[in-house]
């Protein structure tokens, strides 16, 4: 079996009615809204300078902060607008998915709208305007009589630099909860699906190149004042926004929403709970890729309405405790403290995953090293990789109190990646998942915490406060809680490591099922 006739496209192409659906909505939205705040202001600014180069100044500044770290940014701070407008008028929203990506990608957007609308108004010829105003042409006249449709042209050059930033930043809005194109590569990443990649990849580029097109059909017909040209292109634009709204129409309102975050073994217990669900006769579906902050939030909201956390990420996290407690008293803690914010603990899944150090078998033999603490004295010339917050959260905190952990060097990787890294010798330690399959495929070995400066990490199964009572959704999940051993765990993550159509998340679920279903 060749790339290209891999099994995986035709899974591919099943989610891109829904995938290209949410990015086209999102991606026209927060032009349509860029364009709303830029053109009035590029008008406004155009003859003062001191205005102007301060617009353009902070429209630069947006720019420069990475289309991730904007969009992530707007989701606690709607979150707490949402928190205020509750508190003072009675009336909330929700700041997950849609309205912080649309937000965060106007602002994106109005770069290349101000810079060409400033510059297509001023570089109009003077002697128009002195023209206009001989022939009696109030301002306001002159604007839209004459200066408008003189620079339009230009600032549709900047409209169609913006779409196609807009569109291919819109990839990175899948964990902030909006679907997306970004669902494929985000996916595809995580469980190394690199037909979901390379797919989510041209979908994205594909459709910037079509909606860059069409505005050019647009442009070319106000250059040239031919009104089948603009008409063609409008058409165009309004037949892609009616395509995408087809999907929807029918999809019913009610389905639960399963959320997961953004590595494999969540991808694979997502399908797994919607599969259960679906299979007890209630609508499911999946929001994977979210932040872990992000899928509590969310889940305190509404709007997901089931996921898997792990107790120690939410005990460190959540809840900002560093002391350790038994598993059993934390677990009684945990679910006392979510009940105030009307979350259920429905149960525990049956297996762990924590963080742990994780080094190369031989390596470690060679260097006596079994546990954190026989470790220290090699860190000084050693380096350690982690996913992408490990080193920015409690969990590394308390290890290097615990220990006084000092490596030469620390690295941010793909969770994936950083396993081939140990094994291949790029990194001398990663912080790993002690569930992860990959473990046992490269022969590392995790290295025991005598200090438990880790807390406990086990997988737990949460509803939203809106869902405390639903009595079929619960008997739906409860043949799953203690079922999953970290055998089995392990085994399904290292399929979902694979390569081929059987490493689906899908897939894996299914045989995942048959593995605990008779249990």
């Amino acid at each position: 079996m060749s790339f290209f006739t891999d099994p995986r496209w035709g899974e591919a192409l099943s989610h891109l009615p829904d995938y290209l659906g949410n990015h086209v909505r999102v991606s026209l939205a927060a032009l349509a809204l860029g364009l709303a705040v830029s053109l009035p202001l590029a008008i406004l600014t155009r003859n003062r300078p001191v205005p102007r180069g301060i617009l353009l100044a902070l429209a630069s500044i947006v720019q420069t902060v990475p289309g991730l770290a904007l969009l992530a940014l707007f989701y606690p701070l709607l979150l707490l607008a949402a928190s205020v407008t509750l508190a003072w008028f009675g009336v909330s929203f929700s700041a997950f998915g849609f309205l912080p990506a649309m937000l965060a990608l106007a602002l994106y957007s109005m770069l290349p709208v101000l810079r060409n609308g400033i510059t297509g108004l001023n570089g109009i010829d003077p002697a128009l305007l002195e023209a206009a105003k001989g022939v009696g042409m109030t301002a306001r006249q002159s604007l839209v009589m004459v200066e408008l449709p003189l620079a339009l042209p230009v600032m549709m050059a900047g409209i169609r630099t913006a779409a196609v930033w807009v569109i291919g930043t819109a990839t990175l809005s899948t964990p902030i909860g909006q679907t997306s194109l970004g669902n494929y590569i985000f996916a595809g990443l995580q469980t190394q699906n690199w037909v979901f990649v390379l797919f989510g990849c041209v979908a994205s580029a594909v459709l910037a190149l079509a909606v860059d097109q069409l505005l050019g059909l647009i442009e070319g017909g106000l250059r040239r004042r031919s009104r089948a040209r603009t008409g063609l292109g409008a058409v165009g634009i309004a037949a892609l926004v009616a395509a995408t709204l087809v999907p929807t129409m029918g999809r019913s309102s009610q389905s639960y929403v399963v959320g997961a975050k953004t590595f494999a073994e969540q991808y694979v217990l997502s399908a797994l709970l919607r599969d259960r669900l679906q299979a007890a006769g209630l609508p499911a579906t999946t929001r994977s890729g979210l932040g872990s902050s992000v899928i509590f939030e969310a889940l305190k909201a509404g709007d997901i309405d089931l996921c898997v956390d792990y107790s120690g990420t939410l005990w460190a996290n959540q809840l900002h405790r560093t002391d350790i407690k038994p598993r059993a008293e934390l677990i009684a803690d945990l679910k006392t403290a979510l009940a105030k914010d009307k979350i259920t603990l429905l149960g525990e899944l049956g297996f762990e995953n924590a963080y742990a150090l994780v080094m190369p078998r031989k390596r470690a033999e060679a260097l006596g090293v079994r546990t954190i603490a026989d470790l220290v004295a090699h860190t000084s010339t050693m380096s350690i990789a982690g996913d992408y917050e490990f080193f920015s959260r409690p969990e590394w905190a308390a290890l290097q109190k615990a220990y006084g952990l000092s490596f030469r060097a620390q690295r941010q990787m793909q969770p994936d990646f950083m396993y081939a890294a140990v094994a291949s010798g790029e990194v001398d330690v990663i912080a790993g998942y002690t569930s992860d399959g990959l473990i046992a495929k490269y022969d590392l070995v995790t290295l025991d915490d005598p200090r438990h400066a880790i807390p406990p990490y086990d997988a737990i199964l949460l509803l939203a406060p809106k869902r405390a009572g639903d009595e079929r959704l619960q008997a739906a999940l409860t043949p799953l809680l203690g079922k999953i051993d970290i055998t089995t765990m392990r085994e399904a993550n290292l399929r979902a490591s694979g390569n081929d159509a059987n490493s689906s998340p899908d897939a894996v679920a299914k045989w995942l099922w048959e593995k605990v279903g008779k249990r």
